[in-house]
């Protein structure tokens, strides 16, 4: 037993010792950001980070939990400056990091006050390879749209410095929601995005279905009474807020005869159940023929 056992036992402390030593590297909070609905921004800089598109890391703040490492979905571009984590404060150590960066005072709080910040990564997903496509789909549920503002922003600053040499073409992004406040601190980085585009007279470079899967009867009426309005009353894009589910296999229908011929990247983040549906339009929606349309699904669960 021991010859099977002494093996696995040398990697994980290997394992272990490359992350003891990774936390060691000093990392400096640049900026912390307030975001709508209790969800925080962390901007951080660390000598020699490189990251990915869709890439996350390992946290550790040893002023909350001297052990406690939680993993969080990079949200900046590879073309940034700084790397940074939404964390959203649903938790004791989340509820933790907020204090301790100052978020819960009033007035402005000096740098040097902030915690110090443990990292760990940044480790490999399935989101790297969308830059492999000429047309992708984007799918998020829920905080699982975390991946794709990376993917959204890395996307943006390689189509503005040399738009020529980018393979992707045509981005379809879905992101589906169960309450409102959910949508305000992503919803600034489409905003700015749409105006971007439209500035560029390339708006049909990116396509973005936003759907509410949960309201009550006054969210109802409210919504209904404003639904003429130039912007959506939610959002406040030009692209109004859709309620309900979407029709999985219409949409996939659609995308194959707008995109005939092509290998076209499904990406998901989010459960398990929309995954399993998911990959079955995925390959109901493929066709036999080598030259002809053919949906490839890549998935991350949480």
């Amino acid at each position: 037993t021991w010859k099977w056992v002494v093996g696995p036992m040398f990697l994980y402390l290997c394992e272990r010792l490359v992350r003891f030593w990774r936390s060691q590297q000093k990392v400096v909070i640049t900026k912390v950001v307030i975001h709508p609905f209790k969800t925080i921004e962390l901007q951080m800089m660390k000598k020699g980070f490189k990251m990915e598109v869709g890439q996350y890391i390992f946290v550790k703040c040893p002023a909350v939990s001297k052990l406690e490492w939680h993993p969080f979905t990079l949200t900046s571009a590879p073309e940034e400056d700084y790397f940074s984590i939404h964390v959203r404060i649903v938790g004791d150590w989340t509820e933790g990091l907020f204090n301790v960066c100052g978020c819960d005072k009033q007035e402005f709080q000096e740098a040097w006050k902030l915690p110090k910040i443990a990292v760990d990564g940044p480790f490999g997903t399935a989101s790297e390879d969308v830059f492999s496509y000429e047309t992708v789909m984007l799918v998020g549920a829920g905080i699982g749209v975390t991946p794709f503002a990376s993917v959204l922003k890395s996307v943006w600053y390689k189509y503005c410095h040399d738009a020529t040499n980018l393979k992707l073409k045509k981005i379809y992004f879905y992101w589906l929601c169960r309450d409102t406040h959910a949508f305000e601190w992503f919803a600034d980085l489409l905003q700015s995005l749409e105006a971007q585009m439209q500035e560029r007279n390339n708006a049909d470079f990116l396509s973005y279905n936003i759907y509410l899967t949960g309201w009550d009867e006054t969210q109802a009426t409210h919504f209904v009474v404003h639904h003429e309005e130039e912007k959506d009353v939610i959002t406040g894009l030009k692209q109004k807020t859709l309620y309900g589910r979407p029709n999985w296999e219409n949409e996939f229908k659609t995308i194959a005869g707008n995109h005939p011929g092509s290998r076209i990247g499904v990406f998901l983040c989010g459960p398990e159940g929309l995954a399993d549906t998911l990959n079955k339009q995925s390959i109901s929606n493929s066709e036999a023929d080598p030259r002809g349309v053919h949906f490839i699904f890549n998935k991350e669960n949480f």
